[in-house]
């Protein structure tokens, strides 16, 4: 997918919608999402959990949590819209960007667990689609990404908080998941912190690069591809197939 394409946000209304209603549209697209796939689609179960965190910003920023409730609306719309896209594109048979061709392509894997499903989305929607949505706002707000910065910390500290919930809903109980259970070690390969610490480093070099188009999107490919090995790593088939 071009530089150029993947820069330039999907609109959903964000400014015609007062700051503190503007998540609900992606909100209500997520819930039509969860309610058409059948739960046991990898890409449903990552829907799942990252509907519930889409909420709970939204809950956040109704009750006063983000000091500046207009840009953190408008992070966490530009964010969902990138899922929304792929989703949008895949159903029209278009390609997915690379960093989600993995769990597109073995969504249906039946020796693909469930947690690695949802930290393959993570992974795909952190490493990659987050650095987007942080230009895609700064764009939208006329500010820079220091200005945002607030904003993207608190954001990444719900994420935090989702990934620990995944963690125990998904995970296999003690007596299941051995050490010598290869989930084991996947999980050790993978930080969600780290993705974090990318995606902010990736957002203010996208930025940087914003007059030097070639640059910019060849870093953004490169990231792109980066970020889908990763993915493939996650859903390394570990259950028996059949």
């Amino acid at each position: 997918m071009a530089q150029t394409q993947q820069i330039a946000a999907p609109r959903a209304g964000t400014e015609e919608i007062g700051p503190f209603t503007a998540v609900d549209p992606v909100v209500e697209r997520m819930r039509t999402i969860r309610s058409a796939w059948h739960p046991a689609d990898g890409v449903a179960v990552f829907n799942r959990v990252y509907l519930t965190v889409t909420e709970e910003i939204g809950h956040a920023i109704e009750a006063g949590t983000f000091a500046d409730r207009r840009a953190a609306a408008t992070l966490d719309v530009r964010f969902a819209e990138r899922y929304l896209s792929v989703v949008d594109a895949v159903a029209t048979g278009r390609p997915a960007p690379a960093c989600w061709r993995p769990l597109f392509t073995y969504r249906r894997h039946p020796g693909v667990r469930p947690l690695q499903f949802a930290l393959a989305g993570i992974n795909a929607h952190i490493g990659h689609d987050l650095a987007l949505a942080v230009v895609d706002s700064c764009r939208a707000l006329e500010c820079s990404p220091a200005e945002l910065e607030d904003e993207f910390d608190r954001v990444g500290d719900v994420l935090v908080l989702l990934e620990e919930r995944i963690r125990e809903e998904l995970m296999p109980g003690p007596d299941l998941l051995e050490i010598a259970d290869p989930l084991t070690h996947l999980l050790g390969c993978w930080s969600l912190e780290r993705a974090r610490d990318g995606a902010w480093l990736a957002a203010r070099s996208l930025w940087q690069l914003r007059e030097l188009p070639d640059l910019a999107e060849e870093f953004s490919e490169r990231l792109d591809r980066s970020v889908g090995l990763v993915g493939r790593m996650l859903l390394t088939p570990l259950a028996p197939c059949g």
